[in-house]
């Protein structure tokens, strides 16, 4: 059973930081890339960033580029999202996802920690 566990999430002003972490279990991640996700209210879920199993190959939403860094922990199992220069358009749940297969998509979900930016 895949387990995606995420933590780190809060209420924090404009201008301040997180740092999301997300601590899989359950199968071996070895060659897995994961990603981060996020669901403002009332709207659809959208990609963030994702990281490929080396830690050489990043993507980022435009939205999100030059503030937040994903990185990933292999020996933990751990990735984590560090956000800086927080907007309040950031505010939303944010999900850990990991896909089935290598180069699959992502279909493994954890429940979410949500990240609240005041204005």
């Amino acid at each position: 059973q895949v387990q995606l566990v995420e933590s780190g999430g809060g209420l924090v002003q404009t201008g301040g930081s997180l740092r999301l972490s997300c601590a899989a279990s359950g199968r071996t991640f070895r060659g897995y890339a994961m990603g981060w996700f996020r669901q403002a209210p009332g709207k659809e879920r959208k990609f963030v960033a994702d990281i490929n199993w080396s830690g050489v190959s990043i993507y980022y939403a435009d939205s999100v580029k030059g503030r937040f860094t994903i990185s990933r922990d292999n020996a933990k199992n751990t990735v984590y999202l560090q956000m800086n220069s927080l907007k309040p358009e950031d505010t939303a749940v944010y999900y850990c996802a990991a896909p089935r297969s290598v180069g699959g998509t992502y279909e493994y979900w954890g429940q979410g920690t949500q990240v609240t930016v005041s204005s």
